[in-house]
């Protein structure tokens, strides 16, 4: 057992010991909230409709059209702008309508609380509380971004607006939870383009917030300056980074390391406000789209690790927007699911919410998205649910009537018209509404496969390295699609929480991209694998650490010893064939050459020149294999239809091969619970698909009911066949219980 910890470690304990996960209480146990957002007229996010003699009349026919389309909640906002115009003066009016009158008609609400859309007079008495870039000179707020919470006077004010907004609706029979954050940045709601590569934020309060962090994490100046190569002579002379230098990039690392923890504390902060005054009800925020594929510690932005935010809340989530603009950025299969499945990684398996899930057309000024389809809508939201989504809030019943982004996003048409997306969103709510009892209870069938993400690879090479920041996120996509592309279910593990985790569950762990390792990291892997697991790692692993500081030896933290070979050589190349055995494909950036340091190390793949390109050594009870190439980003940049290294990798951990027969097409997810289980079969194809799938069940069926269609299906005992055909670009669930 480890006694010493890392320095990123003790700066996680510093901050993360204050962030125990929630636990939501007094909440209907078959509850499942499938929402639509609205809150009175036809007003967009977050900006408010004023109320007049009408309002009570228009607002509660609304209300009706949404409860019978079959929708148990909406999601309604308060703005601080709005919500305290002068300071001490609440204006909830809104709020207070809005949850009379859902109270009246059957729906429960969730709030959303904007607080970046801010009212005047905390800049006019807090004029030290404005954001500032790197060069220092201070942002306006107009209306957005709103001011720095690392203000001591704008965190009171704001957490203050939060426990009047609570005290408001915690009185409400149908107020049903909190949403605190809308997709947690650095800096939300506006982009300062007259400002090159900004970064947030460099105001005397945030400065002085992570000269504090530094001194929790190093102990000393002395200490800082040895890792930071500088001389302080006084920890006032401390400052975050504005450029990079040639010498160490640490600073510029700490910087961002550090951003991750402050926001996932200042959602907490938001939590505990609100818990003190309402600690019945339970609290979220969601991500930005397309978080968890985009984001990173880097971003000048939205620096976030979603992995963390999970424990600042009782559930996170995120937005899900895949035709958000142009056409040709629309998601494809791949990028959709593999969203799907980080959204469910990254809050730990314990389920999360789907804060906004797209409901039109996206309008970007001029640009037009693509059609979203009542298909559409069907197949996003039971995709969410089937990984243990616990609710769906759709974004948004009216189409957006403000911005840029005017008429774009609406479940219905500005009008008032109905249409088929509504409807058939309005029937998805009421299959779920009427499954909640197993859907919240059940979780996604426990994965044999596991990937790991680290957050802290984006960070090499240090503040001008952008061609770094979204590697990571490439090479995971690349062997994602090698496991999905074979149903073949797979968790997403962040490097920074493999500590203390149990790993034997997992037949097969795959390392991308592991070029930046921590301590931690390479001992609970090492570890792993000596207890008998299978660790397929790329190339370079460990060639720096969480400082940014080379290794001695590649595989660096002592992994040669594991290998059973070293790092000789390396040739950097675009593109690289390598052959296993029958099977080719390519890989990237550069092969690596081995030195072996163990006769038991086995050449496994040859590169073209006929040089080893991959190696499979025994440790312990089990074996790891390293690749000298990177095939996880390079199957991301021209994918290979069921790419060979991923049969390789199942096959040599011996991964379960499901029993289903069906197109290519043809997805397969399972949920599992004490009490029955589910099974989903998304056909994405554009025809229909004859499918076959078989199973042995923990318990024997007492019922199978198709959810979609309302079939009865004839139990089996313990053995459980389907045989069915699934329209085009549609969805069977079939729910057994025991």
């Amino acid at each position: 057992m480890r006694t010493k910890l890392s320095r990123i470690a003790v700066a996680t304990l510093v901050l993360s010991a204050a962030l125990p996960a929630q636990e939501a209480r007094q909440r209907q146990p078959s509850f499942y909230p499938v929402s639509v957002w609205y809150s009175g007229g036809k007003a967009r996010a977050p900006m408010l409709e004023q109320i007049n003699a009408d309002s009570p009349r228009l607002w509660k026919e609304d209300l009706q059209k949404i409860k019978g389309l079959g929708f148990n909640t909406v999601r309604t906002w308060v703005e601080w702008n709005v919500g305290e115009p002068n300071e001490g003066e609440y204006h909830l009016e809104n709020l207070d309508l809005l949850l009379r009158l859902a109270d009246e008609v059957g729906l429960k609400v969730i709030v959303q609380v904007y607080v970046d859309s801010a009212p005047e007079w905390v800049g006019v008495k807090y004029p030290e509380g404005r954001y500032a870039a790197q060069d220092g000179q201070p942002i306006p707020s107009q209306a957005a971004p709103g001011f720095c919470f690392d203000n001591k006077n704008v965190r009171k004010a704001v957490l203050e607006f939060f426990q009047e907004v609570a005290r408001h609706a915690e009185k409400s029979a149908a107020f049903y939870g909190w949403d605190l954050w809308s997709e947690p940045a650095a800096l939300n709601w506006a982009r300062v383009g007259y400002k090159a590569e900004p970064m947030f934020c460099y105001c005397p309060a945030s400065m002085e917030r992570f000269r504090e962090w530094l001194k929790k994490k190093y102990g000393t100046l002395e200490k800082l300056n040895a890792a930071w190569h500088r001389t302080f002579t006084d920890w006032k002379q401390v400052e975050p980074p504005r450029y990079g230098t040639i010498l160490t990039y640490t600073d510029f690392m700490d910087w961002r390391v550090y951003y991750g923890y402050k926001l996932a504390e200042d959602l907490k902060m938001r939590n505990d406000a609100v818990k003190a005054i309402d600690p019945w009800h339970v609290t979220t925020s969601h991500a930005p789209d397309p978080s968890p594929l985009a984001r990173t510690l880097a971003d000048p932005y939205d620096p976030t690790d979603d992995f963390l935010m999970k424990d600042s809340v009782d559930y996170f989530g995120t937005s899900f927007y895949p035709k958000l603009t142009a056409v040709e950025y629309n998601w494809k299969l791949n990028r959709r699911v593999l969203a799907m499945d980080l959204t469910a990684a990254m809050t730990g398996g314990r389920g999360f919410y789907v804060g906004e899930l797209q409901s039109g057309f996206g309008v970007h000024g001029t640009t037009i998205g693509s059609e979203v389809t009542a298909s559409d809508l069907e197949m996003w939201t039971w995709g969410m649910v089937s990984r243990g989504a616990r609710a769906i809030n759709f974004y948004a019943f009216y189409p957006m009537n403000a911005g840029y982004e005017s008429g774009g996003y609406g479940l219905i048409q500005l009008d008032g018209t109905l249409t088929e997306r509504s409807q058939r969103a309005g029937e998805t709510a009421k299959k779920i509404a009427a499954n909640a009892d197993l859907l919240l209870q059940a979780k996604p069938k426990q994965a044999e496969a596991a990937i790991i993400f680290s957050p802290l690879v984006p960070l090499l090479g240090g503040y001008d390295e952008e061609d770094m920041r979204n590697a990571m996120h490439k090479a995971l996509a690349g062997y994602h699609r090698m496991f999905f592309e074979r149903n073949l279910p797979v968790e997403v593990l962040s490097s920074r929480e493999l500590a203390g985790r149990n790993l034997q569950k997992y037949k097969l762990i795959v390392l991308p991209y592991p070029l930046m390792m921590t301590t931690d990291e390479a001992e609970a892997l090492k570890d792993y694998v000596s207890k008998g697991g299978h660790l397929f790692v790329e190339a370079r692993p460990g060639w720096v650490n969480e400082d940014g500081h080379a290794e001695g030896a590649i595989p660096g933290f002592g992994w040669t010893e594991m290998f059973g070979v070293r790092e000789s050589s390396i040739d950097p190349e675009k593109e690289i064939a390598v052959k296993w055995g029958a099977e080719e494909f390519s890989g990237k950036n550069f092969a690596e050459h081995f030195t072996v340091l163990d006769g038991k190390a086995r050449v496994v793949a040859k590169f073209a020149d006929g040089t080893a390109a991959a190696y499979e050594h025994t440790y312990g009870k089990g074996s790891a294999m390293l690749l000298g190439t990177f095939a996880g980003q390079e199957n991301e940049a021209k994918p290979t239809p069921m790419h060979p290294l991923g049969g390789i990798l199942a096959k040599w951990a011996g991964l379960t091969e499901v029993e289903l027969k069906a197109p290519a097409l043809v997805e397969l997810r399972e949920m599992e619970s004490p009490e029955g289980k589910l099974v989903f079969l998304f056909n994405h194809g554009e025809k229909e698909a004859e499918v076959e799938y078989a199973e042995e069940l923990e318990r024997p069926a007492a019922s199978v009911r198709e959810i979609v269609t309302g079939e009865m299906k004839k139990a089996e005992g313990k053995r459980s066949t389907v045989k069915t055909d699934v329209p085009a670009q549609a969805v069977r669930i079939y729910r057994i219980d025991y």
